[in-house]
């Protein structure tokens, strides 16, 4: 299976926020917000695996700003990290000031997805090759993601999880 690289998976999705997707203070719904990534991470992890994917954990989200009524807001994803049958997805939203066109961030997410068959099992995926410096800090980072999700689940002794105890004995 040949690796491929972030930007082979990447998604944009640029959208306008209407009235009848905010909130009383004219933001857009958190669960709209989220329903949003998850599409594009749904896009991204197919582009990824040429698969059936389906949403297995919403990891991380932060809403660190509101998004107004009339934004222009861009959710860009792309697979920070493949593994066996899965993908860690990281999100990142933008919105776009309405009079300058300057782009803020706005908020970011880590999905996880899993590649499955027809018939739902789950399938192997393709490496990822990160290139640039964000790329490879994500995709290093992934793996101390997924080893800490192991051990709070009790799927991982944490004498096992090296990547986490190289955070703390390297330092």
């Amino acid at each position: 299976m040949r690796a491929k690289t972030p930007s082979e998976s990447r998604t944009v999705m640029t959208d306008l926020v209407l009235p009848s997707e905010t909130n009383p203070l004219n933001n857009l719904f958190g669960g709209e917000l989220l329903a949003r990534m998850d599409r594009a991470a749904s896009i991204s992890a197919r582009r990824h695996s040429r698969r059936i994917t389906v949403t297995a954990s919403v990891n991380h989200v932060a809403f660190n700003s509101a998004v107004p009524l009339g934004s222009v807001v861009t959710v860009e994803a792309s697979v920070s990290r493949a593994f066996n049958t899965s993908m860690e997805i990281f999100l990142d939203v933008w919105i776009e000031d309405r009079f300058t066109g300057e782009r803020t961030k706005a908020n970011e997410a880590i999905y996880t997805f899993v590649a499955v068959d027809d018939t739902g099992k789950p399938t192997e995926v393709p490496p990822l090759e990160p290139e640039t410096d964000l790329e490879k800090e994500r995709y290093a980072a992934a793996l101390r993601r997924k080893q800490l999700s192991l051990v709070l689940a009790g799927k991982m002794k944490p004498a096992d999880a090296t990547e986490l105890k190289a955070l703390f004995l390297n330092n």
